[in-house]
């Protein structure tokens, strides 16, 4: 028999944040392992997908990431089965900008008429008359590019100001873009790949504290090429942990404005995901890690 979880989200690690008037759980989760194998097409247990949302909920996670592109449009229906009705608590980020493609590419769609298209998609999916925050994915798959987002932006800014978007975000942006975003309308989130190995935003994440704007990093252990490294397999081992929870751990105790999304498609590895990031880790420790990007 599985042991009793305490369902308050006061029980999780790293406690609240803040985006603009949604109160979310720092420890979040990412949907994304829900669909089928290359994030397409359905999952191959639906019934244990719907029970790892379920779970989500029940250890009082508030905070769920996905886009319409995981499927495509596979985990915004799960979560609307799974959570709808659901706890007036939770709230669902969502992405645009992106679609896949029939070899399981992630084409850029970023027009005006796409993005409508997109949050179209999202608000029928999710079973929702307006998105909680949308982030629009810039870049490729290969991170970000430079370049300007205004059209884009602005097109979202449009459909806040319809009331079928409460909050806006960028994801896979460069620090430029995360202004030129600001200039144009308030943002609440920047959603980028950051980890122990790969530490290019740690100067947008401080100022992104600085503004009280939340830093929601995928990819926290390297993603589809997870990051080799001896220091992080030392300190994990010393403590008696996988690397993934010392590794969410340092992500929590980076800065406060992080927030954390890991994804499973598994009700015990989400759990273990609820325990690593709760780890304590020593000021030796920290530093340890710390030289790890450096």
């Amino acid at each position: 028999m599985s042991e009793t979880v305490n369902t308050s989200s006061a029980s999780l690690p790293g406690g609240t944040w803040t985006l603009g008037d949604l109160t979310v759980t720092r420890f979040g989760y990412g949907a994304m392992q829900l669909a089928g194998p290359g994030v397409m097409g359905p999952p191959a247990d639906r019934e244990g997908a719907i029970a790892v949302l379920r779970e989500a909920a029940a250890l009082g996670i508030t905070h769920i990431d996905t886009a319409g592109a995981y499927g495509p449009r596979v985990t915004n229906r799960l979560i609307r089965e799974a959570l709808r009705p659901g706890p007036a608590s939770a709230h669902i980020v969502t992405k645009v900008g992106a679609v896949r493609d029939q070899q399981g590419g992630w084409p850029p769609a970023r027009r005006p008429e796409d993005l409508r298209h997109a949050v179209r998609e999202n608000l029928e999916d999710l079973g929702l008359d307006a998105l909680d925050v949308v982030n629009l994915r810039l870049g490729d798959a290969q991170g970000p590019r430079p370049g300007s987002l205004a059209e884009p932006f602005e097109t979202l800014v449009e459909l806040q100001d319809q009331g079928l978007i409460r909050h806006l975000g960028v994801s896979n942006a460069t620090a430029e873009q995360v202004a030129e975003a600001q200039a144009i309308a308030p943002i609440v989130c920047v959603q980028n790949m950051y980890n122990l190995a790969h530490r290019q935003d740690d100067e947008l994440i401080d100022e992104l504290a600085a503004e009280g704007i939340a830093y929601v990093p995928f990819f926290p252990l390297g993603g589809f090429t997870p990051l080799q490294s001896t220091a992080l397999t030392a300190v994990a081992t010393r403590l008696g942990a996988t690397p993934m929870s010392v590794a969410l751990a340092w992500l929590l105790r980076r800065s406060p404005n992080i927030l954390l999304i890991p994804g499973t498609s598994s009700v015990a590895h989400l759990r273990e995901n609820v325990a690593g990031a709760g780890l304590s880790l020593s000021a030796g420790e920290l530093a340890e890690l710390d030289r790890i990007g450096h």
